[in-house]
This record gives structure tokens, C-alpha cells and sequence, in this order.
């Protein structure tokens, strides 16, 4: 830095004070990182159904909410106002590679304590398609999975019919941080 640079500085920094509580803890924790592990899905009973399968038909936009759950909850799902923390691509799978991988993914994403998912299951022009039978299929699955709270069809710049939102419970310590968060703002 010059002298003109520095003078400048000290000029503009004239009245600034520093914080009385520099050393108090941030308002934003940044979470720690848990290493990866991958999850065995042979050593899990994998409850998802593969028997007679209702076809939903194209026309007809993916859509749960978990009895309990708040409207505004799905409403704010649908709309995209939930950050996507983790995807899942099941294209092209054959369907018990794509119930392996969904079981397999949804409990690594509530082992690591993630709420909001995307699934991108594609989208056939027929109601017959592989793409819709996956996506019938997925419709059927999610809904056999306790920890999913809700899903519907993804916004078209996140794959539109051809992929879905998922909201998965909370954890136990995500409803605890969250009832000492509101519980500090309270007093």
C-alpha cells in the first residue's frame, strides 16, 4: 500500500470502533462436515414394493403431504423455496436398480441429516414409457418411506415433470438446534 493509499485508509477509518464482543460466536455456525460413508443396502431391509403398479398418467403432476404436515410446507416445496441439498438420477435404471438406489439414498441423505432432495426420474411422451413406469413407481415408493414428509413435481429449470422434490423429516438434532434457535429469540 503507498502512503497516499494508507492515508486514505486511516482517513476513512477515523471513526470506526471495534466491536465490544469481537470474540462472541458468530450468528451463522458453519456445520461441521461428517466424512462420507457409504451405507451397505444389502445389510437393510428395504421395505420399497415392486408388486402390481397403478400407472399414474402423464398429465397428472406428482404430488404427497404426510398427514400433519402444513400446507404451506408443500406450497413452499413446490414452489422451489427449499434449497436442494442433495440429487438422485434414476434415467435409464432398470426399476429394482432404481428401488436399490432411491432406499439407498434417502436413508444416507436422512443419516446425514439432509431435508431436501431432488429425484430426477425423466419423463416419457407415452403413460406406458420406462420413464413413467419409474416415475409411477417412485410416486408408490416415496410414500412407503416414513421419513419422506411430502414431494411434488420439480420446477422445468430443476427437470420440471421429469423430476421431483423431496422433504424428508427432520432429524432429532435439527428440531432440537431449531427449539433452541427460536427459544434464545424469545427471551
Amino acid at each position: 500500500m503507498n502512503p497516499d493509499e494508507k492515508s486514505l485508509f486511516l482517513d476513512a477509518m477515523e471513526d470506526v470502533k471495534p466491536l465490544k464482543n469481537a470474540d462472541a460466536t458468530p450468528w451463522l455456525k458453519p456445520q461441521p462436515r461428517r466424512p462420507a460413508q457409504r451405507i451397505d443396502t444389502l445389510q437393510l431391509d428395504n421395505p420399497l414394493t415392486t408388486g402390481f403398479l397403478e400407472i399414474v398418467p402423464l398429465k397428472t403432476p406428482l404430488e404427497f403431504r404426510r398427514e400433519g404436515l402444513q400446507q404451506g410446507v408443500l406450497d413452499k416445496l413446490r414452489l422451489g423455496k427449499y434449497t436442494q441439498q442433495a440429487s438422485l438420477n434414476l434415467l435409464r435404471q432398470p426399476v429394482e436398480q432404481c428401488r436399490q438406489t432411491l432406499f439407498a439414498f434417502i436413508h444416507q441423505a436422512k443419516r446425514d441429516g439432509l431435508r431436501n432432495l431432488l429425484i430426477i426420474h425423466g419423463k416419457g411422451r407415452e403413460d406406458n414409457s420406462h420413464a413413467n413406469i419409474i416415475r409411477s413407481y417412485l410416486a408408490r415408493w416415496l410414500t412407503e418411506l416414513d421419513d419422506v414428509q411430502a414431494f411434488c413435481t420439480a420446477l422445468a429449470h430443476h427437470g420440471g415433470s421429469g423430476a421431483c422434490y423431496v422433504a424428508l423429516k427432520k432429524s432429532a438434532e435439527a428440531k432440537q438446534e431449531n427449539w433452541e434457535r427460536h427459544a434464545k429469540r424469545s427471551r
